[in-house]
């Protein structure tokens, strides 16, 4: 796996030459290598806006990847990417803590020593035993259903341990403990070498027990970042105002330039776009690209286009193909879906080449490290092969195509599009799809995600994505293919529950040589793909359009996004 390059040094928010030649001369793809209309100014107020509601605030409960990066703002993590563009913001580099992690030789036991001088909002100083109680509170998958379960399956938990609510007297130090304010100790099940990638994510953003309110907690976050939260009406509307017990000699990768943080939530997808080619707001905070609506408007208008940067993203938009679902619990019922598909369609629903992405042919996105192309359904115009489609049908006993109920989110017009396409291609062979869309915000949890209600509501397909947690196999593959990270509700691998596919990722993670590790996680891609369980749609690019008078603007390839930390506005 790959490691950070960075050693233990610290990362610098300093903004770099401007891409576009200097000043904030606008020009396309200028935020990409560069950071655009640099500044060290501070004051004003960003406006942001949401097409949907957030998963959840709480740094215990969140996992899409604009979560992970906005909540910078009002969160600090053991380690973080480093901030700004260009292949430096795929390594990471400390943030709580002094420097990277120091792995025991047999790379089951990591160390952290966090920085002096560290305080919560309330000006409590923030200890290495709020960084273990905040990984131990996010154990708890029925309370936090959305978090990465990453620390759940790696640390050395008691076998007693269901949580720190349900079990408040069980001794959780086997897995993660503070053997001082400044230090602390995971104890890992077998060795492990990303461990600096998992600390950045937000389980390890410390909660202060006494403040901690369980499932509530994600309406009154305490902070431990260079803003705190003025207001937040849950599913409407929250501010960031400055958090003045945050230290900035502590943090040298933020800049936190703005005075004032403002988010609007459940904004139509296509009304955002609109205020943010006006001006009206300055940030799109979902970062995944702007609308089909908006790209006749955009692409054609070079003033417009002038605006906007177009990455190539380590994410894969696909369609989950469920096996617990008859008749899908056939794999060449499966199959049947995989040579249907019209690739063509499935592109353009997410707006095709330059805003939606390559067409991809395995899981695996270019970017992540040892990726292999490859296409075991292959068909002369991608527009899907009617022929073998329909020879897949007869040999899983129907001839004649079946319905089946495909779930998409419905806050997102590319999903709903991509649906449709599904809907046209799968009814050639006499696949009968019923469309059934959800909010973003819960579909993980209470519908796609939720075991029980696929198998109560006949869910048989489901639209969405994934990014690389970090940048190789494992960051990209494990969570999404992996059959024992499922459990009752929150899953985001939805369909793949293959034995032979959990054999190839232990010996791929186990693995120390990184050339034949990473052919192992190209075999992982294979087997998945045989299993006709994902159908990949596309290997995303995105159309990012930056605000109106908003400063420091670059891509960051570790968030995979604009690097919100370090806007600023004019």
């Amino acid at each position: 796996m790959v490691l950070s390059a960075c050693g233990g040094g610290g990362g610098t928010a300093q903004p770099a030459a401007s891409a576009s030649g200097g000043g904030a001369q606008a020009a396309f793809n200028a935020a990409v290598t560069g950071v655009f209309n640099p500044s060290t100014k501070k004051g004003g107020t960003l406006k942001a806006a949401h097409s949907a509601d957030w998963d959840s605030l709480d740094p215990g409960d969140t996992y899409y990847g604009y979560s992970f990066n906005f909540g910078r703002f009002y969160w600090r993590t053991l380690t973080m990417y480093k901030p700004g563009p260009g292949p430096e913001g795929n390594t990471v580099v400390p943030d709580l803590a002094e420097s990277l992690g120091e792995p025991s030789e047999d790379g089951k036991t990591w160390t952290y020593k966090l920085k002096s001088g560290l305080k919560f909002e309330d000006g409590t100083p923030i200890t290495a035993k709020d960084v273990a109680y905040a990984v131990a509170r996010s154990f708890d998958k029925e309370t936090f259903p959305h978090g990465p379960s990453y620390l759940n399956e790696l640390l050395e938990w008691p076998e007693d341990f269901k949580g720190v609510y349900k079990t408040p007297d069980v001794d959780f130090s086997s897995a993660v403990e503070a053997t001082d304010d400044s230090t602390l100790v995971f104890h890992l099940k077998k060795p492990f070498a990303s461990m600096d990638y998992v600390v950045q994510m937000p389980m390890t953003a410390p909660v202060p027990k006494d403040k901690d309110t369980g499932a509530k907690y994600r309406e009154k976050v305490i902070s431990s970042g260079p803003y705190k939260f003025e207001t937040n009406e849950i599913g409407k509307r929250f501010t960031l105002v400055r958090n003045d017990q945050w230290d900035p000699t502590t943090d040298p990768n933020r800049p936190a330039l703005p005075d004032r943080i403002e988010v609007q939530l459940n904004v139509n997808a296509d009304d955002l776009d609109n205020q943010l080619i006006a001006g009206d707001i300055q940030l799109d905070i979902p970062g995944t690209g702007m609308q089909p609506a908006a790209l006749g408007k955009v692409l054609p208008d070079p003033a417009l286009k002038a605006r906007t940067d177009n990455p190539t993203i380590p994410r894969l938009w696909y369609v989950s193909v469920i096996p617990d679902t008859p008749p899908l619990d056939n794999v060449n019922c499966r199959k049947a879906i995989m040579w249907a598909a019209d690739r063509v369609a499935n592109q353009t629903a997410y707006g095709g080449e330059v805003a939606g992405g390559e067409i991809a042919t395995n899981v695996m996105p270019p970017g992540i490290v040892g990726q292999e192309k490859f296409d075991q359904y292959p068909s002369a115009d991608n527009k899907g092969d009617v022929a073998k489609a329909k020879e897949a049908l007869t040999a899983c006993g129907q001839p004649n195509g079946f319905s089946t109920t495909m779930a998409f989110r419905a806050d997102r017009p590319r999903e709903k599009a991509l649906a449709e396409a599904m809907e046209q291609a799968l009814a050639r062979v006499g696949i009968k799809l019923t469309l059934k869309g959800f909010p973003a915000s819960s579909y993980f949890s209470d519908y796609a995600g939720n075991v029980d209600y696929v198998k109560k509501n006949g869910i048989g397909l489901a639209g969405h994505g994934w990014g690389s947690d970090w940048p190789d196999g494992y960051g990209f593959m494990q969570a999404i293919v992996d059959s024992r990270t499922i459990r009752d509700a929150g899953n985001y691998n939805l369909s793949v529950k293959n034995p032979e596919v959990d054999k190839l990722i232990d010996q791929a993670s186990a693995e120390l040589d990184e050339t034949a590790r990473a052919k192992l996680w190209v075999e992982v891609d294979k087997k998945v793909m045989e299993d006709a369980s994902i159908l990949p749609v596309v290997w995303a690019k995105s159309l990012l359009m930056r605000g109106q008078g908003v400063t420091n603007v670059a891509y960051n390839e570790g968030q995979s996004m604009y690097d919100y930390a370090m806007l600023g506005v004019e």
